[in-house]
């Protein structure tokens, strides 16, 4: 085993290598994990991604009456109490707490692509375990649920202190089967599992309207029954490639396609629309922060 040791200032770094007869646990990026829980509480977080979201409509629980500064919103004053105390009171609320949130996420070969040295479902255990955090945070109820071509993890929304541990101690062994993934297995699988309405990030892939068409029925099903959100991803290395000068008719005929590509990934987001359901189209490197917007602009419009 090879560690890694260095000064609080990073001026000094040594390896020690310790000879070892077992296996030793590779957890998914803690330091991620704590960097975006802070981006989510903090007012500057938009500087990193993180977006503050202004709260709409009402779905929340009444916390306290308070003095009215600059900035409430007019709707919530209290008159009653304005009336009693002789100057503006409002009533001061807070997110509705308890929501269960699930992570889906394929595990099929699918997820085996490689961008930036790490896999679709690395950037997608890594996001998981962030956006499990956040959800604790928040005071709602997380939850994870694997699959391939059979359930693999399932992991029940709670939100008790040892939640987190189980979540990571979870993500941390999973990783890509070389086979296809069996939707209608995973849709009777989480109808079974999951008790209530859910919010249901479904972490996977689709490189062609085909792949979608074929699970459009289960996640029409799944939508129904909860608010479902598909992520997928763009495909980086194509994207780069259109934006390179051609060199010849070859080339050229090759980006003509590549950017064909581009526009029936984009045309997929459009589908799912049409059918209701939410999707998340992202570069693998930002499919973190925009997982944890998407979470954070649903909880502020009060579906969840």
């Amino acid at each position: 085993m090879h560690c890694f040791i260095r000064t609080g200032l990073g001026l000094i770094k040594r390896r020690i290598t310790f000879p070892v007869g077992e296996m030793i646990p590779v957890y998914p990026s803690i330091i991620q994990m704590k960097r975006f829980e802070l981006k989510s509480f903090i007012r500057t977080s938009q500087e990193y991604g993180v977006k503050k979201m202004q709260r709409i409509g009402h779905s929340y629980e009444f916390e306290h009456i308070k003095h009215y500064v600059a900035g409430d919103d007019f709707r919530s004053i209290n008159w009653k109490a304005t009336g009693r105390r002789a100057q503006l009171m409002v009533n001061q609320y807070e997110d509705e707490k308890s929501q269960q949130v699930y992570c889906l996420l394929d595990r099929s070969r699918i997820m085996h692509m490689p961008f930036g040295g790490l896999s679709l479902l690395d950037y997608s255990v890594n996001a998981a375990l962030v956006i499990s955090n956040i959800v604790l945070q928040k005071q709602d109820k997380a939850g994870l649920i694997t699959f391939s071509d059979r359930i693999g993890t399932a992991i029940k929304a709670e939100r008790s202190k040892q939640q987190l541990k189980k979540v990571l101690e979870a993500l941390y062994n999973e990783e890509e089967q070389p086979v296809e993934a069996n939707y209608e297995l995973m849709y009777v699988g989480a109808r079974r599992f999951i008790k209530g309405r859910s919010l249901l990030f479904l972490f996977t892939n689709f490189e062609s309207e085909y792949a979608l068409q074929r699970v459009i029925p289960q996640l029409r099903n799944l939508n129904r029954q909860h608010l479902l959100v598909v992520v997928f991803f763009e495909n980086t290395e194509i994207s780069d490639f259109t934006k390179q000068p051609s060199q010849n008719l070859e080339e050229l005929y090759a980006q003509v396609t590549a950017e064909d590509h581009l526009y029936q990934k984009m045309q997929l987001v459009q589908q799912l629309k049409q059918f209701g359901i939410m999707s998340i189209l992202t570069k693998p490197e930002n499919l973190t922060v925009n997982t944890i917007n998407k979470y954070l602009e649903l909880k502020s419009r009060g579906l969840i």
